[in-house]
């Protein structure tokens, strides 16, 4: 354990002593962090962190310390909502919503059969909702139409795992982050989103030096001045930097060979897919001086433990699944992985998006089972006690595909759970577009910009209004137990679905009901016996022990009480055909590979090293878009702030999106601080202010997506491309192309004004009204000359912020931006 001691952060809102302090788990990053809810006259008043969870030490982060308040919005959902003839969402019983869904569930499925049928759920719902999401979808609707916002997040994690090692499960924990010598961050901005995290890490640098941290990012982020070597990559050349790294590790004889040889397959393609990329050639390719390629080379070539953390920039971008299977051919290579201190650790973004993975809300069986494997559906459809011919088989289907055939109509009805796919999604008006044509249900706490399409609205429970389980990024499984009740008229989402099942009137082969379980504990105890045996085992798990222990990491079993800290401890993989979660793809064009051409690899039990061929950015600028538009998280807001949004804190703090550009792209533009800019993509526009400094690299800008009001004009996925990786089928964020337009409007410098006159009108400076019109001095403005004045200034008030409270001595790229 990092933490050297106890520190409780605590957000409480109470006249007089709480009544009760009810254990929980944080219900918005993936880091897990445990925390106790207060509760004054059955009303949640705050928060505070628990103190003797391993994760946390109940040290919270903003968004942690702020999330109650949105559980005592005035405008919480608090009846069902039909749209009428006249189009408007008004009032209904649960009775009417419930049953107009069920006639359209059958409607469809009478027309056109179980694949019109689409559940979109999210990342942050419990365990026990998805693995009912995953009963109810398969062998009650017998759809193959079940994704999540999961798959705009974190997909390529699980796709990674699968390629290289056979079943999803990140090998790394938070404690072996606590033990390495050398960790990369490699599109991972963990200072801002996973605050706690970047804490833990820090207050373990600041007492021990250690661990050396290289950051990979084309933004110099909170993250990157925390670290020791910053490597600021061009845009969508992630696959080229690691493929330099990895041949300068081979170079300098750092490879090992017995666990190459004895451990491994595949590592003659690889290593000849790597001949190219000298580090003269990765330098020119991604812009990173090769001196800097070098000494990264040398220290993942000589450090004697390494863990590789990944996120956004690394699943957002092109060659998503490549770069990180690449990632893991350098944990394969060097043999740093089964061990303490060792092996990659592909984050996930929202608190439970591995639980969804996990127990099979989305893409495959539930406990890492194969959709393509006859054994695995023959398993299923024994536990489930139906027939097997009606258990839907193959490859899953994203939302992007989805969306295609939605357009094509195929898709009828669309059951929108936990997310808010109108903010969320990229390029969205196409996404509006194709949404508007189904029956769209839509299950929130609030109306969202998603609600513009729905049909019907379902209100549901929040955090602290529910008991059920999540999965957390390192596979620590965490308990969440009810703290109040529901305002009248909401249901938990487990209900919501426990209702439908039973008005559709699902029956298992021998006529009794499919769904036989009636709260959430009766529903972990059933995944238990799903997940016996396979790589995600928890049958050692129970809601009281996973208290005590304050969560425990997957596989927990008789023989781990206590969980297993990191995976492949035993160097065995799960890469046999009949065990494997996936029979992989092709790792350059994503095609599903046969069970023979999985079997005649002969990995059985051995890792996979896979050749990672760079593939560019599908869209680049150029022509009318000469410039790179990225896209990424603030401190400050989860998301789409249908939560932090409703904080006033968090609010205040970042109230309105903004966009980043260098300074030296601003002083070309002639762009000063705060003028509101358009942004145009081939897509759309958006209109907001300038941000200016040289956190981004010339020619690109950063748009925080956070922001989506139809009215506001400020959604970055209004700019996005909706082009996917080929394996895990994650939108490309990352990179599009887009150009800045200037709003102006002209002055007429009239007889006696002066520049210090015609900049007070304007609200402005003189030294920002010299910088947009190009001028040296205030002085030899004509009577009749055209002055340009931006049509509006905003402040854009991000609210600093130090993720860390503890001292820590300063990194040499803090020393260097210092000088």
């Amino acid at each position: 354990m990092s933490w050297q001691n106890e520190r409780i952060d605590m957000n409480v809102y109470s006249q007089g002593e709480v009544d009760r302090w009810v254990y929980s788990t944080c219900n918005l990053c993936s880091i897990g962090c445990g925390c106790e809810i207060a509760v004054k006259d059955e009303k949640i008043v705050g928060i505070r962190g628990n103190g003797k969870h391993p994760i946390n030490r109940g040290r919270l982060g903003p968004k942690g310390e702020n999330q109650w308040q949105a559980n005592n919005s005035p405008d919480r959902l608090l009846s069902p909502l039909i749209r009428n003839e006249l189009g408007e969402l008004v009032p209904a019983s649960w009775d009417e919503a419930m049953n107009l869904i069920v006639s359209k569930m059958k409607e469809a499925l009478n027309d056109k059969g179980p694949n019109s049928i689409s559940v979109y759920s999210t990342g942050q719902a419990f365990l026990e909702d998805y693995y009912t999401i995953a009963k109810i979808g398969r062998a009650g609707l017998g759809t193959h139409l079940l994704d999540a916002n999961t798959r705009l997040c974190t997909a390529t994690t699980e796709f990674c795992l699968l390629q290289s090692f056979g079943a999803d499960g990140t090998p790394a924990s938070y404690d072996d982050v606590d033990e390495t010598e050398t960790l990369m961050l490699f599109g991972h901005n963990v200072a801002e989103t996973g605050t706690v995290l970047h804490e833990r890490i820090m207050d373990r640098k600041a007492r021990t030096g250690k661990p050396y941290i290289i950051a990979v990012d084309p933004r110099k982020t909170l993250t990157v001045r925390g670290a020791d070597l910053h490597l600021q990559l061009r845009p969508g050349t992630n696959v080229p930097l690691l493929n330099g790294l990895l041949n300068m590790i081979l170079q300098n004889g750092a490879a090992d060979e017995d666990f190459i040889r004895q451990h491994t397959i595949g590592f003659e393609e690889m290593s000849g897919a790597l001949e190219e990329w000298t580090a003269e050639r990765t330098s020119e390719v991604t812009g990173i001086p090769d001196e800097t390629l070098k000494e990264a080379a040398r220290i993942l070539s000589e450090t004697p433990s390494l863990v590789s953390t990944t996120l956004q920039g690394a699943f957002q971008s092109a060659d998503a699944t490549t770069a990180c299977v690449a990632i893991n051919n350098i944990h394969l290579v060097r043999g740093l992985i089964g061990k303490p201190g060792s092996g990659p650790l592909h984050m996930a973004g929202q608190p439970s998006s591995s639980a969804n993975r996990t127990a099979g809300g989305v893409g495959t069986y539930p406990a890492h089972r194969n959709p393509m494997n006859p054994q695995h559906l023959e398993e299923m459809a024994k536990l489930w006690n139906v027939d097997v011919s009606m258990l839907p088989a193959g490859p899953e289907k994203g939302i992007e595909e989805q969306l295609e055939m939605i357009e094509q109509d195929q898709i009828d009805v669309f059951w929108n759970i936990g997310t808010n796919p109108l903010v969320s999604l990229p390029n969205r008006k196409r996404a509006e577009s194709a949404l508007k044509k189904v029956f769209f249900i839509m299950q929130d706490h609030f109306l969202t910009e998603t609600s513009k399409v729905a049909d019907v609205v379902l209100p549901a429970a929040m955090w602290g209004e529910k008991t059920g389980t999540m999965e957390n990024a390192d596979r620590t499984i965490n308990l969440l137990r009810k703290a109040v009740e529901p305002p009248e008229g909401v249901r938990t989402d487990l209900d919501i679905l426990l209702d439908f099942a039973k008005r559709m009137d699902f029956r298992d082969k021998d006529g009794n009901p499919l769904i036989r379980y009636s709260a959430p504990e009766e529903a972990f105890e059933e995944w238990k016996e799903v997940s016996r045996g396979r790589p995600c085992d928890m049958t050692g798990i129970t809601y009281d022990k996973l208290e005590a222990h304050n969560g425990l990491r997957w596989p927990v079993t008789a023989e781990r009480p206590e969980g297993t800290v990191r995976l492949y401890e035993d160097l065995k993989f799960h890469t046999s055909a009949d065990y494997a979660q996936s029979y992989s793809k092709d790792q350059f064009t994503g095609r599903a590979l046969t069970h023979d051409e999985y079997a005649d690899k002969k990995a059985d039990g051995r890792a996979i090293l896979h050749a990672t061929r760079y593939n560019p950015p599908s869209e680049q600028p150029g022509g009318d878009f000469p410039m790179w538009l990225t896209t990424g998280r603030l401190v400050w807001h989860w998301h789409t702030r249908t939560k932090t949004g409703r904080s006033p804190y968090l609010q205040a703090a970042a109230p309105h999106g903004y966009a980043e550009l260098h300074e030296d792209d601003a002083r070309e533009h002639g762009i000063v601080e705060g003028e509101v800019i358009r942004i145009t993509s081939p897509r759309g526009w958006i209109e907001v202010p300038a941000k200016i400094g040289d956190a981004v690299q010339r020619g690109l800008i950063f748009v925080p997506f956070h922001f989506g009001s139809w009215e506001s004009n400020q959604a970055a996925n209004d700019l996005t491309a909706d082009f996917v990786d080929p394996l895990s089928k994650q939108p490309t964020f990352k990179q599009s192309a887009c150009r800045i337009e200037k709003l102006r409007r002209q002055h007429l410098v009239a007889s006696g004004e002066t520049l210090g006159y015609i900049a007070e009108q304007y609200s402005m400076s003189v030294d920002d009204l010299l910088k947009v019109n190009r001028m040296e001095t205030p002085y030899g403005i004509q009577i009749g000359q055209q002055l340009e004045v931006p049509i509006s200034v905003m402040n854009a008030p991000i609210q600093p912020y130090t993720p860390q409270r503890t001292d820590f001595k300063k990194t040499p790229i803090e020393e260097k931006d210092e000088q």
